[in-house]
């Protein structure tokens, strides 16, 4: 879909040059962890990485971690009985987590990571991790970290913490992230395929069922359990999307046997996340829609996916596989004299089991962010190909097979017209597709179609917007930006938006199909908080 002209000046120098020239002298550098202090020089309990250009308390808060930091330390020193004192730790904060290096004064470094609320239900995120990585180490060569201890239950009495925690060893060698710019290019060729090398144990192992791994005794009942072997099972899927924090019903969090209940979990993840309160559209953009049109829609588009299910090619792309959520190259650590060689492949919060097509769409950062023909997205696309060709082969499909599966659950974050839209291009294609009988969701008529095709075009600009808005404020998607850049951050975007308000009040001719004509409209779709 072509650009509308309400973008074009964003990279127009021409029309907006001190927009330009504001963006630019944003610090190219992102996600830097920041020390700050107690005994070792930072805050252990405050989120303190960085700021949040939307919903700033809110997102500062949820990170917030109460617990006894000198417990932690006393715990880190007991486990490693060569040492005698601490001589230096640092704080690392990602999205999830909050991670503590240890120094002992004998050079042995140890990690302990503390996950914040948001990261995943109480216990069973903690406890499915841990079984999950010794899974991994009991069928696989893959090299994770070994965990010395652990707990998932924060009343528990041999819990002096006060938090749920992961202690284990720093995987050895360097992080890729810091070391890929200074690889040569066959380096980095070989380096990829080293990568699936390792990973193709995980993705050669077989499961019944999709859900999270926990041991047979973890904190999971009963009636959710399926056994996986004499130590280990397969019980509810601990990722975020399937506990909202305000959900308004018990949610089907799985296991799920085969992809028609899978779905079922989808959909019911995607009803549980509607507000209880209509008050909460009073500020979301025309396109989002009403909770029963939310629900109409999620409700209607069960039957489209239990049909698609049924389809032989999705069948043979839907096995239950075990990947890692985030194979980026800060969670893949490398031998310093050798980057060729893996040594440590980190952070496996959240690994869940999920149908193969699942992982389509994820693209490891070290295939980007050249082209689709660059060497390492071809590197990539081989090395998957000949190492994991579960994994690679809904990849090579056509991706609108898979695309109302990704959209089902996520209504009450993109609005509604997203995954009313993918499901139309499901209908509109249903044969070319390759599915038999007639789709169950009906095109709308020539009338409803004019109304939804203006709240799409809307929903495109307000997803270009962000894109944009991220690019030029040099932030995270969310608007996450690194704390020593928060002032000139802000007053960067306060004047973006002084900019765009000004080319839409002074757009007097606005072309038929402009999504943005008023100063109303803007700010319903601008992604960021304003004052």
């Amino acid at each position: 879909m072509r650009r509308h002209p309400f973008f074009r000046f964003l990279s127009s120098p021409l029309h907006y040059p001190y927009l330009i020239a504001r963006a630019s002298r944003l610090p190219t550098s992102r996600f830097q962890c920041t020390k700050a202090d107690k005994v070792f020089g930072f805050d252990p309990y405050t989120y303190t990485s960085g700021r949040w250009l939307g919903d700033d308390d809110l997102e500062r808060s949820s990170r917030y971690i109460a617990f006894d930091f000198g417990a932690l330390c006393n715990r880190v020193l007991q486990l490693c009985p060569g040492a005698s004192s601490i001589d230096n730790c640092k704080k690392l904060e990602w999205g999830f987590n909050r991670v503590f290096v240890f120094t002992m004064n004998n050079s042995r470094q140890i990690v302990a990571r503390l996950p914040f609320t948001l990261a995943g239900p109480a216990r069973l995120t903690t406890s499915s991790e841990v079984a999950t990585i010794r899974y991994l180490q009991l069928k696989t060569n893959i090299p994770i970290p070994t965990i010395i201890d652990w707990s998932d239950d924060v009343k528990s009495p041999e819990n002096p913490i006060g938090s749920e925690y992961i202690i284990m060893e720093h995987a050895s060698g360097v992080p890729l992230h810091q070391i890929w710019d200074r690889m040569a290019g066959d380096q980095r060729v070989r380096c990829i395929s080293a990568i699936f090398q390792k990973m193709k144990g995980a993705t050669d192992l077989r499961f019944p069922s999709y859900g999270s791994i926990y041991f047979k005794d973890g904190p999971v009942q009963a009636s959710a359990r399926q056994p996986l072997n004499e130590d280990f099972c397969i019980g509810p899927h601990c990722g975020s999307r399937y506990w909202p924090l305000n959900a308004r019903q018990r949610l089907n969090y799985g296991p799920w046997d085969n992809l028609d209940s899978f779905c079922e979990g989808l959909i019911d993840a995607g009803l549980a996340k509607l507000s209880a309160s209509a008050s909460d559209l009073d500020c979301k953009p025309s396109y989002y829609g009403s909770i029963d049109q939310h629900t109409t829609v999620l409700k209607s588009v069960l039957s489209v996916l239990k049909q698609m299910s049924s389809n032989s090619c999705i069948q043979h792309s839907a096995s239950p596989l075990l990947f890692h959520p985030d194979l980026h190259k800060r969670n893949i650590f490398v031998s310093a004299e050798d980057p060729t060689i893996i040594t440590g492949i980190i952070d496996w919060q959240a690994a869940s089991i999920e149908p193969a097509f699942w992982y389509s769409n994820d693209l490891p950062d070290f295939a980007t962010p050249n082209a689709d023909e660059s060497l390492y997205y071809k590197a990539y696309k081989a090395s998957s190909q000949y190492y994991t060709p579960a994994l690679s082969r809904p990849g090579s499909m056509d991706e609108n097979l898979f695309r109302p599966f990704h959209y089902s659950y996520r209504t009450w974050k993109d609005g509604v017209i997203a995954l009313h839209h993918e499901t139309i291009e499901t209908a509109r294609n249903w044969k070319a597709l390759g599915f038999e009988g007639q789709c169950p969701y009906p095109i709308p008529t020539p009338d409803s179609l004019l109304e939804y095709e203006r709240a799409y075009r809307l929903f495109v600009a307000a997803q270009n917007l962000r894109y944009d808005l991220s690019n030029l404020l040099n932030s995270a998607s969310d608007g996450w930006v690194p704390t020593e850049d928060w002032e000139v951050a802000q007053a960067a975007h306060r004047e973006i938006f002084d900019g765009m308000l000004q080319a839409v009040l002074s757009n007097r001719n606005p072309e038929d199909d402009e999504p943005v004509r008023d100063e109303g409209t803007l700010r319903s779709i601008w992604p960021f908080d304003l004052p």
